[in-house]
C-alpha cells in the first residue's frame, strides 16, 4: 500500500513539474476591449487588435471595415486606416491612453477610402506612412490623402524586438492590393484581397477577376503557417478563408 502511494505521490509530482495543469494552457480567448459608434477594437491575441470602423456606400450600406495593429513591447504598427480622419484620431487615442504605445508606422494596403480615408490623421501626428507604388499613384489619382514613403514588392517594418512585413503578390481586389503579416504570432491582414467564408465577390470596380485566386495561391504559398486571416470586411478566420477566396474567383 505504502508503495502505491509513492507512486502516486511521484506521478502528481511529475505532473505539476511538467507544467500540465490547465492554467499554462488556456488560449487567448478574444474579446471586443472598446466600442464606440464609430470605432470597435478587437483583441485578436497578446499583441493584436483588429479595428473596425463604418463606411456608407450606395450599393452595401452601412459596411464595417477592418484593419489590424500589431505590437511588441511598446510600439505598435497599424495596416489599414479607419475609414474617417475622425474615428483615426479616436484609434490614436486609444492606442495612446490605453495601450501606451507609440504608433511607428501606418500602411494602407490598398487606394480605396476603406485603407486610407482617415490617413490625413496619422499624418497630423507625423505618424510615418507606407504604402505600394501603385498605391501611391492611385491615392494620387484619385484626389486621396497620399502615402509618404513607397516601397516596390515589399515591406519590412521594426516594431518593437520584432518587425511586420507587407507584401504585394499579385492583382486582385484592386492592383496595389497588399498583404500584412506578423510573423511572431502567425497573423495576416489579408485586406479586401481576402473574402470572409461565405461572402460574396463584392465590389469589383477596380478588381482583376481573372487573376485573383492565383495571387491568394501565392499568399497561400509563402505563409503556411498562418494562423488567423483577417479580411478586408467580415469576421477573421483561418486558412480556410484563402482556400475560401481561391475557390470562388476560380475560373470555372
Amino acid at each position: 500500500m505504502k508503495s502505491i502511494f509513492n507512486a502516486l505521490a511521484i506521478i502528481l509530482f511529475l505532473w505539476l513539474q511538467s507544467g500540465c495543469h490547465p492554467q499554462k494552457n488556456q488560449v487567448f480567448k478574444p474579446s471586443v476591449i472598446y466600442r464606440s459608434d464609430h470605432l470597435v477594437i478587437t483583441q485578436i491575441s497578446k499583441n493584436t487588435f483588429e479595428h473596425t470602423s463604418f463606411l456608407q456606400t450606395d450599393d452595401f450600406g452601412n459596411v464595417p471595415c477592418n484593419g489590424l495593429m500589431v505590437r511588441n513591447g511598446k510600439e505598435i504598427v497599424i495596416f489599414d486606416t479607419p475609414v474617417h480622419d475622425k474615428d483615426s484620431e479616436e484609434l490614436i487615442r486609444w492606442v495612446q491612453e490605453k495601450l501606451h504605445c507609440s504608433i511607428t508606422a501606418i500602411v494602407p494596403t490598398h487606394f480605396h477610402n476603406d485603407c486610407l480615408g482617415g490617413l490625413q490623421a496619422f499624418h497630423n501626428h507625423k505618424i510615418p506612412s507606407y504604402a505600394y507604388t501603385e498605391t501611391i499613384r492611385l491615392a494620387r489619382k484619385n484626389h486621396y490623402t497620399v502615402p509618404e514613403h513607397a516601397f516596390s514588392d515589399s515591406l519590412r517594418l521594426k516594431v518593437g524586438q520584432g518587425y511586420a512585413t507587407a507584401r504585394f503578390f499579385g492583382e486582385g481586389h484592386t492592383r496595389d492590393n497588399v498583404v500584412g503579416y506578423f510573423p511572431e504570432e502567425n497573423i495576416m491582414f489579408g485586406g479586401c484581397l481576402i473574402k470572409e467564408m461565405d461572402a460574396d465577390k463584392g465590389y469589383l470596380g477596380d478588381s482583376n477577376t481573372s487573376e485573383w485566386s492565383a495571387t491568394v495561391e501565392k499568399v497561400k504559398k509563402q505563409y503556411p503557417n498562418v494562423k488567423i486571416v483577417i479580411p478586408g470586411h467580415g469576421d477573421y478566420g483561418d486558412q480556410r478563408l484563402l482556400d475560401y477566396t481561391i475557390l470562388l474567383f476560380k475560373n470555372k
